[in-house]
């Protein structure tokens, strides 16, 4: 029995984690048709699928090899194959740490909901579980059609945890999320629906692989033209229709107002998994599709994207320094750190893209916990208003410490992990991107000007108002939570080349693709063609 399940989980370890937590809900859905479970049993049979499939994920971080080029534990199943469309599963490294931090965050979510939530409490364990389903399976996918399916299965659960358990503007916040985030699923459906046409006439066959399962010909192999022929088959349209969803996603300046209403009124679970998980879906679309298979657009679109994303640094900050609720300055830190991961990725070297990556990851874990963290302080206060604080910590210097650490690893104090990835970033973004990097640069500035002034006004100062006198420190559980996201944060920042060492390869393989398909990424990064290729050494710099 034991040799069978290793077995299965070397063949299908990616399909286990992927489809875990929706399998477990469906169960409990199942039993409860037939049983009527009482709401503990849900809580601690999803708390406990979701601490399975964290330990299958650090199975899958140890069975991945480093060293290896390519996509790992790659599977591939027919699915509708005269069309082209297969199950097709793989990972690399970016997508490993992304996996990571997804199958992380969700037990440290429903532990710091687990008193939160007194309504639908297993509708609401449904949806989370769900969500998670289609996050992970986003990250894996290889086949596009597969691809966009999880895409489109995230935005339906996040629709009813804001729609449901949200706040008193909880519905327009839905509304302009689901209308934002499905115009650019749509037009990126157009942009797969013409890659597979143009599939179709080069070779004969529909096919939506990303990468060649099997020795099939996958769509990294397939010629899209920059000039000639219809307007809406060459790169330029293509990359477009990518980028805009991926944008909205991020979500990019101008296209990032449904964030904070959407953060604002989420509940606490649904903010740290939106700022956690989900944008990153949008800058990983970036680096696993729009660059890799429009490489030439890709060139000629990066100054705008850079401009624009460092409008949102800069903007982001300004907005998040005049707000007086504390979730909506959180949020708009989000603009301005999701802003400035946009840089590093258009960058194009290794160290500007390795930094983006694991900014992703610092910003999942570092804004995940200020929102679960602000829960705390909302569940005891039912106010966010700075104004309504002050002198905290003294009523609760243990939530006050760890805020503080939370505060510090997200405007990238050395020593902790947001320190790494925006050193990272402003390395390989100043070497070609001088001007943008300079002004972006002010954003680092303005994030600890706004955060550290958010955290005077909590915690320092007279404990004046009558209401914060009497509040609770923290208890058991909510110490387990915050230590379980500190710990992260000052592991990346004291050891990062645990991080980076896994996605080195695939940073390396991403622009040496964008080369070999047409890009002149030598002349974006400042360099003379004829130089030696440093791509490799200089990742390897780049982790150490």
């Amino acid at each position: 029995m034991e040799s069978m399940l290793d077995s299965l989980l070397s063949v299908h370890l990616l399909s286990a984690i992927t489809f875990l937590p929706l399998a477990t809900v469906f169960a409990l859905a199942l039993c409860e048709v037939m049983f009527r479970l009482p709401e503990a049993v849900w809580k601690y049979t999803a708390f406990g699928a979701s601490l399975v499939g964290c330990a299958l994920t650090a199975l899958l971080w140890q069975r991945f090899d480093t060293a290896a080029m390519g996509m790992q534990m790659v599977e591939h199943v027919a699915w509708m194959p005269s069309f082209g469309i297969h199950y097709t599963l793989g990972i690399d490294g970016i997508a490993l740490l992304l996996a990571a931090l997804t199958s992380f965050l969700l037990p440290v979510v429903l532990l710091a909901s687990w008193n939160d939530i007194h309504e639908r409490v297993r509708s609401y364990l449904f949806f989370m579980l769900a969500l998670q389903t289609g996050m992970l399976g986003a990250f894996f996918a290889l086949n596009l059609f597969l691809f966009y399916v999880f895409w489109e299965l995230m935005l339906i659960p996040m629709y009813f945890v804001i729609g449901i358990w949200g706040g008193p503007r909880r519905i327009y916040a839905t509304l302009k999320f689901f209308i934002y985030t499905m115009v650019g699923s749509l037009l990126m459906l157009v942009g797969i629906i013409v890659l597979a046409w143009l599939h179709h006439q080069q070779f004969g066959a529909l096919n939506f692989e990303y990468y060649g399962a099997n020795g099939a010909t996958g769509l990294l192999d397939l010629s899209i033209p920059t000039s000639g022929g219809a307007w809406w088959q060459r790169q330029g349209f293509l990359f477009a229709v990518f980028a805009l969803a991926f944008a909205i996603k991020i979500p990019m300046f101008p296209f990032h107002t449904w964030l904070p209403d959407a953060h604002v009124e989420a509940p606490t679970p649904g903010s740290a998994v939106l700022a956690g998980v989900l944008l990153k879906l949008g800058t990983f679309g970036f680096v696993r599709y729009a660059l890799p298979l429009f490489p030439e657009a890709s060139l000629t679109w990066a100054p705008w994207i850079v401009g624009l994303a460092v409008v949102g640094v800069v903007y982001g900050a300004l907005v998040a320094w005049v707000q007086s609720d504390v979730k909506k300055l959180v949020a708009y830190s989000s603009v301005s750190h999701m802003g400035f991961i946009v840089l590093g990725l258009f960058a194009l070297n290794p160290q500007g893209v390795s930094g983006a990556v694991l900014q992703m990851v610092n910003h999942g874990v570092s804004t995940g916990a200020l929102f679960i963290l602000v829960g705390m302080i909302y569940e005891r206060r039912h106010v966010r208003d700075l104004a309504a604080f002050g002198g905290l910590a003294k009523a609760m210097p243990v939530f006050a410490a760890f805020f503080a650490i939370a505060t510090f690893s997200s405007i990238g104090l050395p020593g902790l992990n947001g320190f790494v990835g925006e050193f990272l970033i402003l390395l390989g973004a100043f070497s070609n991107l001088r001007w943008p990097t300079v002004i972006a640069t002010s954003g680092v500035i303005l994030s600890a000007v706004y955060m550290l002034w958010a955290v005077r006004k909590m915690f320092f100062g007279p404990l004046a108002n009558p209401a914060n006198q009497g509040l609770v420190d923290l208890g058991l559980r909510e110490k387990v939570v915050a230590v379980a996201l500190v710990i992260p944060m000052i592991w990346i920042g004291v050891h990062p080349s645990t991080f980076t060492n896994p996605m080195d390869r695939a940073v390396t393989e991403l622009l040496e693709t964008m080369t070999r398909r047409g890009a002149n990424i030598a002349a974006w990064q400042g360099r003379d063609e004829a130089d030696e290729p440093v791509l490799a050494v200089a990742g390897a710099e780049a982790s150490r």
